[in-house]
């Protein structure tokens, strides 16, 4: 049986795939920023607008919580719900990471990733999550009990603070690495992250982004988290290194960052009309 037709189509969702390839070429980058985020932490960055940024597992397969929002601007972020549908549920390289109402553009454009070719595994386990979001530790007091400061909540919640941003900033994230789906009864699963060293995700930053990235507690999420089952899975943790680059001179010619989203109505609101304004006894003209 053929399955549905997406939802959403149109041609405001295509991309030039020559010029993103084209970016994705190593050849003449200049290396602006180099970092690794070790284990069970998490850091913030800037990337301008024309930059490319890389994730890459360092020695080890490792999940990262990535977090992002318009750097001069943090009410306009990463909006994982809409990019789920816009997009899908699973990301690589083309598809768009799309930012908030009423803004509603891409923030970044994926030009590289060396586990696009994963596919569907045999339990229907897909990488390069939308479907779920970071482990927190109100939820995780709430399932065992204890409390834990290192869930990627609060990782990104200390990454962002010097930038000025609070808890009430770190929102839905997109699971880089990590390998999900849902079950036969509807339910989130994940599995161990299928990422070798050196494994990498690229994204070209459309507009000035804050980035923040969480290296998950869980590691590579081979160990569960809870259930009977569950252990401190710290040996299964690796650091994840993040790269900064410039495109090689002339890759750029033409392109500019995307608008904001084009409407501009009143969602139906309508201003008093003068005539409508009671005086200063409180009376209505009329």
């Amino acid at each position: 049986m053929a399955s549905p037709p997406a939802a959403y189509q149109g041609a405001a969702l295509d991309v030039d795939r020559g010029f993103y390839r084209r970016l994705a070429d190593e050849d003449g980058r200049e290396v602006v920023e180099a970092f690794e985020v070790p284990i069970r932490s998490g850091r913030a960055w800037r990337v301008p607008r024309g930059h490319l940024c890389r994730l890459r597992t360092v020695d080890g397969p490792q999940v990262g919580d990535l977090n992002l929002w318009h750097a001069d601007d943090p009410r306009e972020r990463f909006w994982a719900a809409r990019t789920r549908q816009l997009q899908r549920a699973h990301v690589s390289t083309f598809d768009r990471l799309w930012s908030t109402l009423p803004f509603l553009r891409p923030l970044a454009t994926i030009t590289s990733d060396t586990l696009e070719n994963h596919g569907v595994d045999g339990e229907g386990g897909r990488v390069h999550d939308l479907l779920g979001t970071r482990c927190d530790p109100y939820v995780n007091r709430m399932l065992t009990g204890e409390d834990f400061d290192f869930h990627c909540h609060s990782n990104l919640v200390r990454a962002v603070a010097p930038f000025g941003l609070t808890e009430f900033d770190v929102h839905d994230v997109l699971n880089v690495f990590q390998c999900t789906g849902l079950n036969h009864d509807d339910q989130y699963f994940m599995k161990a992250c299928p990422a070798r060293p050196d494994d990498h995700f690229e994204f070209f930053a459309e507009v000035d982004l804050l980035c923040a990235l969480s290296t998950c507690p869980g590691g590579d999420l081979s160990v569960p988290l809870w259930g009977p089952d569950a252990r401190d899975p710290i040996d299964v943790c690796h650091p994840i290194g993040v790269e900064v680059f410039k495109p090689r001179p002339g890759l750029l010619t033409g392109w500019s960052p995307p608008e904001r989203a084009a409407y501009r109505g009143r969602h139906g609101l309508r201003s008093p009309e003068w005539a409508d304004l009671p005086d200063r006894t409180g009376r209505t003209p009329g």
